[in-house]
């Protein structure tokens, strides 16, 4: 049986789901003939806003940059340290060392990949100024255990929803739960802008300095700039815009969002059913899968966990059969870019040590999901031997 040729999409990483009419919005986009940054940016700012829930928000030209100019908007510089798990892609951590802050790394819990408040908690010190919980498979972090201690200390919440674009907790959506949320449209994320990503400030005033920091800390518009002979520039700044060619394609995506929760949700949900009982299956409480909560989570991954010290094993054997899985995340605090702030964290090590990421994008379906699963109970037999 040729395996790539039975499910081909399997073999592929993770890749943009397009509904069809990105390519004429673009082409508008393209024909208006601005391109740093003009209404159709300002357009998506105000359906995202409105899809959420919120007043406003701020588009960026990258996840990252949101990291960065949200840190920089919540007070965050040199000499402060802000609390993040190890367990996050790179840009996270390098968003919080372009502030001039350190990171404080710590633990998740491996049965979800997210922090806890506890641990949060526990690794408060007086150089605290933000912590920034990343929203691991699109879960939503619910620190109001520690919301009391942060608050006493004046320390911020900055999210690291990368990940989680739609997902909910509690009554209200991701972004609309009082904290600095920052979101990520790049290529492979639930609502894709082909690269970008925005922030939801607190206040107004946030909101103001968001615009200025991303906007070379120029003050006013860049229609009033127009009419001018003169501009102001008030502070510091980075030119990360994002750019209308970008916002056109993030207008459609948002759109059909609907089908991209629907589809996904699915998906995730035809893995574990598949995934329920598998042997050499690590995880919780017997479930097989890292749990993303699905029911209240627009999945980005499914990711499960392989222990015993044969998951490279067991990923080499799968990506020989066509299978598309990776590595989501190796810890940080074990790089070398990140040595300076090495604590010891053997859940975080272990974890990086076990975790694998299966094929997940919306040209996947359930029987797909069957056919990875499938493949995993041959490659884990073939590990144990």
């Amino acid at each position: 049986m040729n395996l790539t040729a039975a499910s081909p999409d399997v073999a592929r990483n993770a890749r943009p789901y397009l509904y069809g009419g990105e390519a004429a919005a673009l082409t508008d986009a393209l024909r208006a003939g601005q391109y740093n940054h003009g209404p159709v940016t300002e357009e998506f700012e105000q359906a995202v806003a409105a899809y959420l829930g919120v007043p406003d928000t701020i588009a960026v030209a990258s996840g990252t940059a949101a990291l960065h100019v949200g840190l920089l908007a919540a007070g965050v510089g040199p000499g402060h340290e802000v609390i993040v798990p190890s367990f996050t892609f790179c840009a996270t951590i390098q968003a919080i060392l372009a502030t001039g802050a350190r990171p404080r790394f710590i633990e998740v819990n491996p049965g979800t990949g997210c922090v806890e408040p506890s641990e949060v908690l526990a690794a408060l010190t007086p150089h605290t100024r933000a912590v920034m919980p990343v929203l691991y498979g699109g879960r939503a972090v619910d620190l109001t255990l520690a919301r009391p201690a942060l608050d006493e200390q004046g320390v911020t919440v900055v999210e690291d929803a990368a990940q989680a674009f739609g997902s909910w907790q509690g009554e209200r959506r991701v972004g609309a739960t009082g904290v600095v949320t920052c979101f990520s449209f790049g290529p492979i994320k639930n609502l894709t802008c082909g690269l970008g990503g925005a922030i939801v400030p607190r206040t107004p005033l946030e909101a103001d300095a968001c615009r200025r920091l991303r906007g070379l800390g120029i003050v006013g518009s860049a229609a009033r700039r127009a009419e001018g002979t003169t501009y102001t520039v008030d502070g510091f700044g980075m030119r990360v815009q994002m750019s209308p060619l970008n916002a056109a394609v993030g207008l459609v995506q948002l759109q059909h969002f609907h089908e991209a929760e629907t589809r996904r949700r699915e998906l995730w949900r035809a893995y574990a059913a598949a995934l329920d009982g598998i042997d050499g299956i690590d995880g919780i409480d017997g479930v097989a899968v890292v749990d993303a909560d699905v029911d209240r989570t627009v999945p980005p991954l499914c990711a499960v966990r392989v222990p015993d010290g044969r998951r490279d094993r067991v990923f080499r054997a799968l990506r020989d059969r066509g299978i598309g899985v990776g590595v989501h995340y190796p810890p940080n605090h074990t790089q070398p870019a990140f040595s300076p702030w090495y604590r010891p964290l053997p859940v975080t090590e272990r974890l990086g040590q076990e975790i694998m990421t299966l094929p997940f994008h919306q040209h996947l379906t359930p029987a797909c999901a069957d056919h990875a699963a499938g493949e995993l109970r041959r490659a884990l037999t073939g590990a144990s031997r």
